[in-house]
């Protein structure tokens, strides 16, 4: 069994974090600028306003009041991205468990889940990513995506729909949603 090594600046962020979390120091993903963007969302189909709204959003997503939250989040994200998926679950269960009101976390673990193929996971950290934030298009489409690498058209068809009533003019929602049908015209066939 190989131990996994980790870096000692993680450690002591690690560490800081599950300090911070004894303070109830939490995040949430009711920020009140949140809601006229999502309105925004649904009246505009203008591509480089929806792409700069949707930035906007997911700004808004990953911040959170305590900094080292912030910093580690941006870590796993860097160590996801570099295929290190051992020191980033690490990381996005840590911020999780610390700190289980914020959706980003459990949304960046369900990614990780996914990327390392382990969709029942990858499901149910969407399902609480959902919980916390009803509207997260980028969990409504992991969601959609999970399900239909799993074969469940009917539950991919159900989570592109929702994604499309909050989000109704992504280009790739439309395109899911569409090809999903068509997946499940061709197996009634």
């Amino acid at each position: 069994m190989t131990k996994l090594k980790i870096p000692a600046r993680l450690t002591k962020l690690v560490f800081g974090l599950s300090m911070l979390a004894a303070l109830d120091l939490h995040a949430d993903q009711t920020d009140e600028r949140l809601d006229g963007l999502f309105e925004k969302l649904l009246l505009v189909s203008n591509p480089d306003v929806l792409r700069a709204t949707e930035n906007r959003i997911w700004e808004i997503w990953l911040e959170h009041e305590n900094t080292d939250v912030q910093q580690l989040l941006t870590l796993g994200t860097e160590a996801m991205n570099r295929r290190q998926f051992p020191e980033a679950l690490l990381i996005f269960s840590q911020i999780v468990e610390n700190f289980p009101d914020f959706a980003e976390g459990w949304n960046k673990r369900a990614t990780l889940y996914y990327l390392v193929g382990n969709t029942d996971a990858s499901i149910e950290d969407v399902k609480r990513t959902l919980e916390l934030e009803p509207r997260h298009f980028g969990a409504l489409s992991g969601l959609g995506l999970v399900y239909l690498q799993q074969g469940k058209l009917a539950l991919a068809e159900e989570a592109f729909l929702q994604l499309i009533t909050v989000h109704p003019n992504s280009p790739s929602a439309q395109d899911n949603l569409r090809l999903v049908r068509k997946q499940r015209a061709v197996n009634v066939i």
